[in-house]
């Protein structure tokens, strides 16, 4: 029984440094120049962009692609009505890996 706390314990810095590192490589890729967890920049916060996608279903796979592939213009357009962003769309991220969009979608889910 003992072993159990030190066991969470464990698993909770795991899961720690597991949010750390996606934010790290958020930080490396460059998504911090626009986007924040909670402070609006030129682009939604990460927990806007949580809170939008949180009931759909292929969310990380929708999130991931515009991470790759950027947004076409009209579609930056809502988040710039709603207050939440002051550039109309989202550039290409060409230095990011599909496996790197993939955690990073995961992680801006997880914000929320």
């Amino acid at each position: 029984m003992k072993l159990l706390p030190w066991t969470m314990l464990a698993a909770l810095a795991l899961h720690g440094g597991a949010a750390n590192a996606d934010e790290a490589l958020a930080k490396a890729r460059n998504c911090t120049a626009c986007h924040t967890v909670d402070k609006k920049l030129y682009g939604p916060t990460y927990r806007e962009i949580a809170k939008k996608y949180a009931a759909r279903k292929d969310a990380e796979t929708q999130i991931a692609a515009a991470i790759i592939k950027g947004t076409p213009m009209p579609s930056g357009l809502g988040w710039q009505k709603a207050g939440s962003a002051t550039l109309p769309f989202m550039p290409p991220s060409t230095g990011v890996k599909p496996e790197e969009a993939a955690r990073l979608a995961k992680w801006i889910l997880a914000t929320k």
